[in-house]
């Protein structure tokens, strides 16, 4: 019995763990014991994260999502091959390879930027769907326990 109730204070405090916004109220409709209560919410809670796959005890315990480090140096290395690819070009057309070398630098800095800000809409458009995806199991997982304890005889807002 004691192994029992410390899993139910940890569903507990789990729940708690949950946003505010998240976090159901739970009236006993038919007159249930605050001890009933409690058990048909931990059985509620197991029901819920198998039907969902969404567990908010191992939410609450994770951290978000981190958004992964923006890629660094993409404008420089633009700049250093294109600076040496003018420099070249400016060689064979006897032109200026001065010239060339600035030319191919500003062109090569330009297409640099331009792969580093795609990287960077690649990597944030994951994390997007990461967290729309969590959101998602997150209300997946808020129906089947309203629903769970709706069917117990609870009124569930």
């Amino acid at each position: 019995m004691t192994s029992r109730l410390t899993v139910l204070v940890v569903v507990v405090a789990s729940l708690a763990a949950v946003p505010a916004n998240a976090q159901p109220y739970v009236y006993p409709a038919k007159g249930q014991s605050a001890q009933q209560q409690k058990q048909d919410e931990y059985q509620c809670y197991d029901w819920a994260r198998q039907q969902s796959g969404y567990d908010p005890m191992q939410a609450a315990s994770q951290p978000a999502p981190a958004q992964a480090p923006a890629p660094t140096g993409g404008r420089l290395r633009g700049a250093l091959r294109g600076a040496a690819g003018g420099a070249v070009i400016g060689e064979i057309a006897n032109d200026d390879a001065g010239k060339g070398a600035a030319v191919g630098a500003v062109a090569g800095t330009m297409v640099g930027g331009a792969r580093q800000r795609q990287a960077q809409a690649q990597q944030q458009a994951q994390v997007q769907q990461q967290q729309a995806a969590s959101a998602q199991q997150q209300q997946g997982y808020q129906r089947a326990y309203g629903a769970c304890l709706e069917g117990r005889g609870y009124t569930v807002k």
